[in-house]
Parts: structure tokens; C-alpha cells; sequence
């Protein structure tokens, strides 16, 4: 095939103005989807968006395409790493091998986590390149789509006007929710209070048993965004996850409870404090063996490509390291001996983390840095192999994960390691593995994209090599914000609970024995964030809460301590596994997705579930209307990069304001803001934007289909 810049044709390529911008492209995309994946547990490709506002500024500067592709390439590296860290790193808090997260020695760990996953990731991707990209059976869908975006841009605005509109809308509703001018959320218990009900204490009067937690969906332009981006069938599917957890396993557990644990005048406030507690000791863990389920039923169903792929790369590096050298400047890589470097640099990476930081012995180290490497080279194939089939947006990176993990952990028991260090070598290697994979995947995707335009291989690793080292250095910060500002902002309500109360005193009665001792309320303002967790003993904060549920990294955390230590809610995991087993023979589409939505809270299911009812009412629009098959994938186009803006002006602007929370700078304008209905008024523009726009101009009927971004 002949690149759309000819070999021999040397336009600007590797400029600074091109690295630079994707540089912040890559931070910005990568801390978007830091936010969206701590919230949501999904991340969104990032090489549509960096396409469109790469090609933007770059023709502002009368730039070339290939400083385009660059733009791109680099600044779509952020949303893997991002998506690898947030899938794991927070796993360690979750674990309790830190206790606190916002420390220097935390922040190089991660640091050098992301930075070892992302270097073994692209330097296996440069070294399977070529056979990879060049192989006519894998179609590349994205790679194609984002190509032929730079190559239409070359005469028009490339829908930049549609991206950027869409960022202001997210980011202006993300302010006034933030500010609290109006109720966001609405809640409502209803109580089984039929004496037909009380099945267990018979003769008595009626008595509450139980009961059905309604939740509004959040009001979130993310959340609808990331739900139009999914489809009306997924969004559905996770959102029957809520509905199971909400409307089934939570009522019935807690209508059983309900007798030993609450009062027969319990008040709608302890209603509700049972129903999450319900959720967050029982059926979460239940969510997490569904998720197990699901995760390996997604390997099965992708055998014939993962062992297709692991045959390739034996072959591919037997072709690599055969040393041949082309002078084709579309065809240069970095040369095979720095890759040896670079292999070997991450493996030394992840020794001494394990060494030195986990407090491991050296032969630990030694086989969790063999680990990492072996399997982030085997993964990294398989990744790309499989992103050259379905696309990056569907990369089962967390199935991917979790297979290293249980390897990993299985490997360290039959090592003797017990206890933290060999929780957090586990963890650390799946981590490792987790972002090796998706920058991989995301890189090939790029590789193949730049090969169709013409830009240089050799040029756009080493682009790629900047965006990681710039990622990881920085990534921690987006984290630290998101967990530190959700304890803060928990802190201050129970506080001002407590004062309400005429509480003078907290006693501590947690496990550290450095804590042992009651405190006034002014001493518990003086803690730091993270002790004040620890102190007031506040559940859901930080990591792991109602509104970072980040349920990867759960799963990852639970697993790792569960396998090395035996410390595995076996009953509970077991349940969720026959429940996932249930979904498979019940031909679920996604069993993964289910159990992914059970563990999150309900409103951010069913704000998906809109975003997802949504892109179905377009698609029946389409159908309705008469549109040809090019003018429907122009409206799908449009209405993905509006949900991609929605996504990351709300994730910029909600990263900014976690910033004020770290402060502790009190934002907010009431303290019990009424008015819900403004809510809705607000979704119902989310929804109305979000059909008419892409529905606007879909163009004439007799062009040419344009590639589905």
C-alpha cells in the first residue's frame, strides 16, 4: 500500500511544536480518563479526540500532516497509561498496603510503574511492528478511521467546532454541580411495612423489614457521554447490573437483616446507611467474582486470536532479531539493539521496586522483574494482535490484567512469600502488565495509522517514549487529587455531622497502634487527609467509595491478598462466580459489564443507561429518516466526538476542583441545596444536544462512507 506521504518525501515531522502539543494532549486526555476510570471503570480511546485537536492546532500553525500524526500519536499515549494505572494503582490503598497514598515514596513507585508497563510496551511494539502492521488479515478499524480523519482534515475544520463546544458544555454543568446551586442527587427509601411481610418475627405489628433504595441517575455529562459512546445494548447491560444489586440483592438482604440489626422506629437516614453497608460488604464482593467470571469468559471467547497471537510474536521476534535493516524511511524502527536496552532498563525498574520499596528478597525480585517482562511481552502482543482486529476501545485489558495477576500471586505463593511484600509484588507486577498492554495496543493502533499516512516509525516510538515519561511522572497527581478530595469532602460532612450532634470526642478504634487515643474535633482538623480517614473511620472515602469505585482495581486488590494470603470471602466470591456462570448460559452478552455495573453505584449506571437510550433514539432517527449508510456513521462520527467532549470537560473541570478540595477550600454556595427538578432540566439538554447535533448535517446521501471513528 503507498503511504499518503511517499517515502522519499521528507516533510516536518518530529518538530517541537508537534511533541508539544501532544504532550499536553497526552495529560490532558490521560488525567480525563484517570477521572472516567476511577468513576466509571471504563476509559475511552483517546485517539479520535487527539486527532481532531492535534490536526486543529497544527494547521493554525500551517503545519504538515505528518506533524498531525506525531500530535496525535503522542498525545493518545496518555489515556493507556492512565487506564493502566487507574485499573491497579489504586488497588494498593484498597489492599491496605498503603495507608496512605499521597507520599513520595508512592508517588516514585507509580512513577516507575508506568513508566517500566509503557517502555515494555512499546519497545515489544517496535519490535513486532512491521510483520504486525503489515499484515493483511488485521483490518485496524480505528487506525484506519483516525488516518482517514487527518487526511479529510486537510480541507476542513475536521469537526474541532463540535469537540470543544462539547468541553465547555461538560465543563460549565461539572461547575454549577460543583458549587452546589441545586440538589444533584435524589434518594428515596421505601420500606416493606406490610405486616405480610414480617415472615420472621410472627405476631408482631407491622414492622419495617428492608427495603427498595430509589436513586436518581447522576447528573453527569461523563457518565451520559460515556453511555452514548457504548450503545444503547451495553449501556443496558450495566445498567441491569445496578438493578440486580439495588433492586434485588440489596432489598433482600437487607429485608433479612433487618430484624438483629435495625430498630423497629429505624429513621429513613438508618434505612439507607443499612442498604449501602449491604452493598459495600456483600454484594460487591459478589460483583467481584461475576467480574472473575466475566473477565475469563472474555478470554475464552478470544482463544483462537490470544493463541494466534502468542504464535505470531515467537515468530515476529525470531524475524526481528534476524537484524535486517531497510533504508525505507517508512519502515525504520528503533534499532533492535536499544531495545534490548530499554527491555532491560524496565526489568531493573521492576527489581529494585520489589528490592527496595516492597522489601522483598532478591530472588523474589528477580522472578517478579522475570515475571513482568515474560508476561508484558506475551500480553503486549496479544494486545496489539487484538486491537489490530477490534479496535483499542475494546481491548480487554482488565481480563488481560487479571490473568497476569493470578499467575503472578500464584507463582509468589509457590515462592513461600506471604504478607505485604508479596501482596504488593503481585500487584506491582499486574501493574505493570496492565500498562505494558495498553500502551501497546494504543501504539500498534498509531503505528498503523502513521503507516497509512506515511510517518515514521523510529519517530513516532521515541514520540511515544516522551508521552510516557511525561505521563507517569505526572499521572499520580490527577490519582492523588481524586482520592485526597473525595476523604476531604467526606470529612467535612461527618465533622459537621458530628457538631450538629454536640459530639466533643472521637475515640479511635481502628487496628494502628500509633492512632490509640480520643481526640476533639479541632484535633481531628489538624490530621492529614488520610488520618482523618483513619480516625473518624469513614467507609466510603477516597479509593474504593460510592464515587471513586474504581472496581478493577478492587477486584485486583482483593484477589492478590486473597491468593497470597487466604484471606479470599470465598462464600461471597463463590456466589458471584455462579451468578457470572448464570449470565453465560443465560448467552449474556457481556458478563463483565453486568457485574462491573452491580459494583458501582446506581446513579452512575443509570446515567449511562440514558447516555445509551440516547444514542438508540438517534439510531432509530437514522432509521426513520431514510439515512443512507454514509450519512449514518457521519452522524455516529459527530455524536462520539460531542460525548468525548462532554467526557473531558467535565473530567478537566472535576479534576480542578478535587484540587480545591485537597486545599480544603470550601466551594460550595448551600449546604442542602433543594430544587432537584433543575436536574433534570439539565439532563434533558444533555439529551437534546446530544440528538440534535449529530442529527444536524449527516450530508449528502451519495458520498462516500467515511471510516467509523
Amino acid at each position: 500500500m503507498q503511504p499518503f506521504v511517499p517515502s522519499d518525501q521528507n516533510l516536518k515531522e518530529f518538530s517541537v511544536r508537534a511533541v508539544l502539543i501532544g504532550l499536553v494532549l497526552c495529560i490532558v486526555l490521560g488525567a480525563a480518563n484517570a477521572y472516567l476510570g476511577l468513576k466509571a471503570g471504563m476509559t475511552i480511546a483517546a485517539t479520535y479526540p487527539a486527532a481532531v485537536i492535534g490536526m486543529a492546532l497544527i494547521k493554525l500553525m500551517k503545519g504538515t500532516i505528518l506533524e498531525e500524526n506525531m500530535a496525535r500519536t503522542v498525545g493518545s499515549i496518555g489515556e493507556s497509561v492512565a487506564a493502566g494505572a487507574v485499573f491497579t494503582i489504586p488497588a494498593f490503598v484498597i489492599s491496605g498496603i498503603w495507608p496512605k497514598f499521597f507520599t513520595a515514596t508512592n508517588y516514585m513507585t507509580s512513577a516507575f510503574i508506568m513508566f517500566s508497563g509503557g517502555l515494555l510496551g512499546i519497545m515489544f511494539v517496535a519490535l513486532l511492528r512491521r510483520v504486525m502492521v503489515e499484515d493483511a488479515e488485521l483490518p485496524y478499524p480505528e487506525s484506519v478511521a483516525a488516518a482517514e480523519i487527518h487526511k479529510a482534515g486537510q480541507g476542513s475544520g475536521g469537526g474541532t467546532a463540535l469537540l470543544f463546544g462539547a468541553m465547555a458544555l461538560g465543563g460549565f454543568v461539572q461547575i454549577i454541580n460543583q458549587l452546589s446551586l441545586y440538589s444533584t442527587s435524589w434518594k428515596k427509601f421505601i420500606p416493606f411495612k406490610d405486616a405480610a411481610f414480617n415472615l420472621i418475627e410472627k405476631g408482631k405489628a407491622a414492622l419495617a423489614q428492608g427495603g427498595i433504595l430509589l436513586t436518581a441517575p447522576g447528573i453527569s455529562p461523563a457518565y451520559m457521554g460515556v453511555g452514548y459512546i457504548i450503545g444503547p445494548q451495553l449501556g443496558a447491560l450495566n445498567f441491569a447490573g445496578g438493578v440486580i444489586a439495588w433492586g434485588l440483592l440489596v432489598p433482600i438482604i437487607s429485608y433479612f437483616l433487618a430484624p438483629a440489626a435495625m430498630p423497629a422506629n429505624a429513621s429513613t437516614a438508618e434505612w439507607i446507611t443499612l442498604s449501602t453497608s449491604v452493598w459495600q460488604n456483600i454484594v460487591k464482593p459478589i460483583a467481584i467474582g461475576g467480574m472473575l467470571v466475566g473477565a475469563c469468559t472474555t478470554l475464552f471467547r478470544m482463544r483462537k486470536s490470544l493463541v494466534t497471537g502468542l504464535k505470531r510474536s515467537i515468530s515476529d521476534v525470531k524475524k526481528a532479531a534476524s537484524g535486517e535493516q531497510t533504508t525505507d524511511r517508512v519502515n525504520q524502527d528503533i534499532p533492535f539493539n536499544w531495545l534490548l536496552v530499554g527491555v532491560a532498563f524496565a526489568a531493573l525498574c521492576t527489581f529494585l521496586i520489589a528490592a527496595f520499596i516492597f522489601k522483598t528478597n532478591y530472588m523474589v525480585a528477580f522472578v517478579a522483574a522475570l515475571l513482568a517482562v515474560i508476561l508484558g511481552f506475551f500480553f503486549a502482543a496479544v494486545s496489539g494482535y487484538l486491537v489490530g482486529i477490534i479496535g483499542s476501545s475494546n481491548n480487554p485489558m482488565s481480563g488481560l490484567t487479571l490473568t497476569a495477576l493470578v499467575i503472578t500471586a500464584l507463582v509468589m505463593v509457590m515462592l513461600g512469600v506471604k504478607g505485604n511484600e508479596g501482596v504488593a509484588a503481585v500487584l506491582g507486577v499486574a501493574a505493570i502488565v496492565c500498562v505494558s498492554s495498553g500502551v501497546a495496543g494504543e501504539m500498534l493502533q498509531d503505528l498503523k495509522a502513521g503507516h497509512i499516512l506515511g510517518g515514521t516509525p523510529w519517530r513516532m516510538q521515541v514520540g511515544d517514549i516522551f508521552g510516557v515519561i511525561l505521563a507517569a511522572s505526572l499521572l499520580f497527581i490527577p490519582l492523588a487529587f481524586l482520592h485526597i478530595g473525595d476523604i476531604n469532602i467526606a470529612a467535612a460532612k461527618d465533622l459537621d455531622a458530628r457538631q450538629a450532634a454536640q459530639v466533643t470526642v472521637v475515640n479511635y478504634t481502628g487496628t494502628r497502634p500509633e492512632l490509640q487515643k480520643s481526640y476533639t474535633l479541632d484535633e481531628v482538623k489538624a490530621l492529614d487527609s488520610e488520618t482523618q480517614k483513619e480516625v473518624l473511620n469513614l467507609q466510603d472515602a477516597g479509593f474504593g467509595s460510592s464515587r471513586l469505585a474504581a472496581p478493577q482495581a478492587g477486584l485486583m486488590a482483593m484477589l492478590s491478598r486473597g491468593i497470597v494470603e487466604g484471606r479470599m470471602p470465598w462464600a461471597l466470591i463463590v456466589v458471584g462466580m455462579l451468578m457470572g456462570l448464570g449470565f453465560v448460559l443465560m448467552q449474556v452478552k457481556s458478563p463483565m459489564l453486568v457485574s462491573v455495573g452491580m459494583y458501582l453505584p446506581l446513579e452512575t449506571t443509570f446515567a449511562i443507561f440514558l447516555g445509551g437510550c440516547i444514542k438508540g433514539i438517534v439510531e432509530m432517527m437514522g432509521k426513520k429518516k431514510g439515512l443512507s449508510e454514509a450519512q449514518k456513521i457521519r452522524v455516529e462520527n459527530s455524536g462520539v466526538l460531542v460525548a468525548a467532549g462532554l467526557i473531558a470537560g467535565e473530567a478537566l473541570v472535576g479534576l480542578l476542583f478535587a484540587g480545591l478540595a485537597v486545599g480544603k477550600i470550601n466551594y460550595t454556595i448551600f449546604k442542602n441545596p433543594g430544587m432537584f427538578f433543575i436536574s433534570l432540566i439539565i439532563l434533558a439538554i444533555i439529551a437534546l444536544i446530544l440528538i440534535v447535533v449529530p442529527m444536524r448535517d449527516p450530508g449528502p446521501a451519495d458520498a462516500p462512507a467515511p471510516p467509523k471513528a
